[in-house]
């Protein structure tokens, strides 16, 4: 068997996951596998719940009220995600919703909205944000799901960071341009945080107080602005390569 099954329809199911275990499906779920895709009694299904790693189960039969799988057996066992914490300022909704999906198949661990000066949103849907990333990981074989953290000021963020925890912020203003240069200075295997301010920058005492932190990287992506959904992905990316787990 491959290392990762496409082929088959992907569930996160909130219940522990064992051989012989029955996981009754909420509606929106038996509506998806009966009535989308037409699934019968019997047909192969994958489930995973973030914890016990991924399972095969058997649609139940049709008759069965609710509807429900019966667990198998196990396809892959639970890994550890990697220590990859993501912040960001808020975006509007669906530029949010992309980007929270793109954090999640980029190996994010934690998502943190943060509240800056010249953020623009202030009120998240954090319902939103963790039903969009339980939908990236069921599309793209992932077995863990991120912390969805509660929107905090950049100011509180800074003051309980844990000092071990390297911060690279992502800033038009680093003198080194090359990305890669930027990360040179931080260990291999260090735990990572990656920021993302708003759209109209940091003002001048957050990127001074980021400054003054401990273990901190200023990251640059280049000659051109990018929106902050599109930097989200290039930042993970290049971290990811550098220090991640794409090494």
């Amino acid at each position: 068997m491959s290392a990762y099954d496409f082929r088959s329809p992907r569930l996160f199911v909130d219940v522990p996951l064992e051989a012989g275990a029955q996981v009754t499906l909420d509606r929106a779920q038996a509506h998806y596998l009966t009535h989308v895709l037409r699934l019968r009694a019997g047909d192969r299904v994958l489930v995973f719940n973030g914890q016990d790693g991924e399972w095969v189960a058997a649609l139940a039969e049709a008759s069965r009220r609710p509807a429900g799988l019966s667990v198998v057996a196990q396809t892959r066992p639970q890994r550890p995600a990697a220590d990859l914490h993501y912040l960001f300022a808020p975006l509007k909704a669906a530029r949010l919703d992309y980007m929270v999906q793109k954090a999640v198949e980029m190996g994010a661990s934690r998502l943190q909205p943060v509240l800056t000066r010249h953020g623009q949103v202030t009120r998240i849907n954090l319902d939103r944000m963790r039903a969009n990333a339980i939908e990236a990981a069921q599309q793209c074989g992932i077995l863990a799901l991120p912390d969805i953290m509660a929107p905090a000021a950049l100011s509180v963020l800074l003051g309980q960071r844990e000092d071990a925890r390297w911060l690279i912020f992502c800033d038009e203003d680093a003198a080194t341009a090359n990305p890669a240069a930027a990360l040179a200075a931080v260990p291999k295997g260090a735990p990572l945080a990656v920021l993302i301010g708003p759209e109209g920058g940091f003002a001048e005492e957050e990127r001074a107080a980021l400054l003054k932190s401990a273990n901190v990287a200023r990251l640059s992506l280049g000659p051109r602005i990018l929106r902050a959904d599109t930097a989200a992905v290039a930042a993970l990316a290049v971290v990811q390569t550098v220090l991640g787990d794409w090494r």
